[in-house]
């Protein structure tokens, strides 16, 4: 990844507040509650990463997800990447994730994962919004795309081979 994925003057917001939810930069303190919301939709969220991903495993372990929590952490620290946990407002239950990439593609400023647990997935679309929307009007990227939500996996797929 870009050591320069993000302008060192931006202060990046490490939460939000909308009308659904709270976000909070995806750190080690929540472990247990991210690994829950993991693991209660673990077969629907296989791919959520691309075809050929097998995140998270059905095996995944909460050590594991800690350890991976830990490395989403120094990313956002070392700004080369930005993670946040979804919580619902009262902060009581993490509802899923948002992960801010630097690009694959060099037609766009960011890639953008997000995922949203099957108890809530009536919240989906507003997730997507809550993001579109936040993304466009206090971060500095131009060029936004969402690998298997704004662009076809496939379609997404091709443009990385063809780039």
């Amino acid at each position: 990844m870009p050591s320069n994925f993000i302008d060192e003057a931006f202060v990046v917001p490490t939460s939000l507040d909308t009308e659904h939810f709270h976000f909070r930069m995806l750190e080690e303190s929540i472990a247990a509650l991210d690994f829950e919301a993991v693991m209660s939709s673990q077969k629907r969220l296989q791919g959520v990463f691309g075809l050929g991903s097998k995140w998270p495993k059905v095996d995944m372990t909460l050590a594991e997800n800690v350890e991976s929590l830990k490395i989403h952490q120094q990313e956002f620290r070392s700004r080369k990447a930005f993670a946040y946990s979804v919580f619902n407002n009262s902060k009581t239950k993490c509802l899923g994730s948002v992960y801010i990439d630097p690009s694959q593609s060099h037609d766009y400023d960011c890639d953008v994962y997000l995922w949203i647990r099957d108890d809530s997935l009536a919240l989906d679309n507003a997730l997507y919004g809550a993001v579109l929307s936040w993304l466009s009007s206090d971060w500095p990227f131009s060029n936004i795309v969402f690998p298997g939500r704004s662009i076809s996996w496939l379609a997404w797929n091709a443009a990385l081979k063809a780039g």
